[in-house]
């Protein structure tokens, strides 16, 4: 990644299409437009051209956006042309000749961030919408992208910012008669009113990531209680193989499922059992550690098949009766039969509003492990700040890593490592 390089990328996705978007940033995008489609077109107005210098390669839609309005902030233009292999590639190679490179991983919303288009939270809030899969993932992500969190944030630091200043003041004129040596009142209600807000925020960390990452549900009991059949039922699809010998899976399987706009992961897993196969056993092993690592456990009981001890978990519980065609089992909190098509509908209603206790009703703004250790030390500056109120120099130094812990979450300070990673997962063209 070069600063000054002019960069191009195909923007819309795998070839051939009905459009392809070619994305051009830097400062030789007015001569290398200009040479392509003949005149730079009016700013962020679209205007249909052949595209071609010596020859026309094709027609299309062409739009400039002149910086530092774009979104590099950088002199920035699109060519909207047909989504045809070879017209695509004839176009980048004549985009070439006039110094043009094709843009790496990211590379446009890292300009972006450099240009101070974007802070950090709104790029992993990009990020997370260009993955998203369910409503509530969208919902989710463009609360982050459209800077909601950073406007959090900026309040705080403002906050953080007042309560300094009491403190320096204290410091720079502690001989001045009229700068008093006790706080005022509402400067301690101000600490107490910041460390309620990052307190709740973080607080929501846990349902922000289970939107983020879905909510993972393992379907758990004995050999041949039906989680397999379960699994298949649920997805409408023939994912897992059902059999009447026990011990047939021995892997942890993830099959995503969209229930009312969130994401649900049913893990299928081994049955629990004791077993002398190696191979069994590791599977066992890994259910046990799936089981304890889950949002929800379905725990399955069949009444042709004997129960077997449940393992510990942390997350909620619901006993399935499995096979209710052959009869109830006891304890069951809900029946189903895969084989009848009974109880299905009625299980999916139950995951529906356990996710939604879950996950909470409004869009969490954190949602990140980054997140949840930014707001950590945060908190845990400030709880030092009331430590160290007897001494200015010791109170002040707590407040600044206060700030510092917030602007390390936003990219002012420490960024490059995050963004490294961060980037790194971005496509092309993005």
């Amino acid at each position: 990644m070069r600063a000054g390089d002019t960069i191009m990328a195909l923007s819309s996705g795998a070839l051939p299409a009905g459009v392809a978007v070619i994305r051009l940033s830097g400062p030789l995008v007015r001569t290398a437009l200009t040479f392509v489609a003949g005149s730079l077109p009016k700013p962020r107005h679209l205007a249909l051209r052949a595209i071609g210098a010596s020859r026309q390669l094709d027609q299309g839609l062409v739009a400039f956006f002149p910086a530092p309005h774009s979104f590099t902030g950088e002199d920035c233009a699109e060519l909207q042309v047909h989504g045809s292999p070879a017209g695509v590639k004839a176009i980048l190679a004549e985009l070439r000749t006039q110094g043009l490179r094709l843009a790496e991983a990211g590379e446009f919303t890292r300009r972006a961030f450099e240009n101070g288009k974007l802070d950090l939270v709104e790029i992993e809030g990009l990020g997370d919408l260009l993955g998203a899969d369910t409503e509530k993932q969208r919902q989710q992500a463009l609360a982050r992208y459209d800077g909601r969190l950073t406007a959090e944030i900026d309040i705080w630091r403002d906050t953080l910012l007042d309560l300094r200043a009491e403190i320096e003041a204290r410091l720079d004129f502690s001989d001045e008669g009229d700068v008093s040596e006790d706080l005022p009142e509402h400067w301690q209600v101000q600490l107490a009113d910041l460390e309620l807000a990052i307190a709740s925020a973080m607080a929501s960390v846990e349902s922000g990531r289970i939107v983020r990452e879905g909510i993972r549900v393992a379907l758990a009991g004995a050999p041949n209680v039906g989680k397999s059949s379960l699994i298949n039922a649920l997805a409408k699809s023939d994912i897992a193989i059902v059999s009447d010998e026990a011990g047939t899976t021995r892997d942890v399987r993830e099959v995503p499922l969209d229930i009312g706009g969130q994401l649900f992961l049913l893990l299928d897993l081994a049955g629990l059992r004791a077993t002398e196969s190696r191979a069994e056993a590791e599977g066992i092993r890994r259910a046990e550690q799936a089981i304890a690592s889950a949002d929800v456990v379905l725990w399955l009981r069949a009444p042709d098949v004997p129960d077997v001890p449940r393992p510990t978990t942390n997350g909620r519980l619901l006993v399935v009766g499995t096979k209710a065609d052959l009869g109830p089992v006891d304890g069951q909190d809900l029946s189903v039969s895969t084989q009848a098509s009974q109880g299905l509908d009625t299980l999916v209603k139950t995951l529906g509003t356990l996710g939604e206790s879950l996950a909470g009703a409004e869009p969490a703004l954190v949602s990140h492990e980054r997140d949840r250790a930014a707001l950590a030390n945060a908190l845990d500056a400030l709880a030092e700040t009331r430590n160290a109120l007897g001494d200015w120099e010791l109170a002040a130094e707590s407040l600044r890593l206060a700030s510092a812990a917030l602007e390390r979450l936003i990219g002012r300070l420490d960024a490059e490592r995050v963004l490294d990673r961060l980037f790194a997962s971005f496509c092309i063209g993005k």
